[in-house]
């Protein structure tokens, strides 16, 4: 996916910026990761309070097989539920919900 469309996706939002990284794209906002583009997906972050939200509404968490670990590591990352794709106003709830995740998260690690 092209960084202009990426924008435009999280437009609700506000203003994102995309970096490059891992063979995919860090999409951020006010400095916090809010996404990954990975294999043309786009994966939004969650959190132990999100993550059930994504699941009820039919989003699949980012596994992947692990190198060092072997076997399955699940990414606190989810696919776009369907139903917002085509529902601005839906998809901006979803990308304030990873805001708030990525929130959420860099205050945990500061404990």
């Amino acid at each position: 996916m092209d960084n202009d469309a990426i924008a435009d996706l999280f437009s609700g939002l506000g203003r994102v910026t995309i970096r490059r990284m891992f063979g995919g794209k860090g999409i951020y906002h006010e400095g916090q990761i809010v996404a990954l583009e990975v294999g043309g997906d786009i994966l939004l972050k969650a959190d132990a309070v999100s993550a059930p939200d994504f699941a009820a509404a039919g989003s699949s968490q980012w596994v992947y097989e692990g190198h060092i670990r072997k076997g399955p590591v699940a990414m606190p990352y989810w696919s776009i539920p369907d139903s917002a794709l085509d529902d601005p106003e839906e998809m901006t709830h979803w990308t304030r919900n990873a805001y708030e995740a990525a929130l959420r998260s860099r205050k945990s690690g500061k404990k």
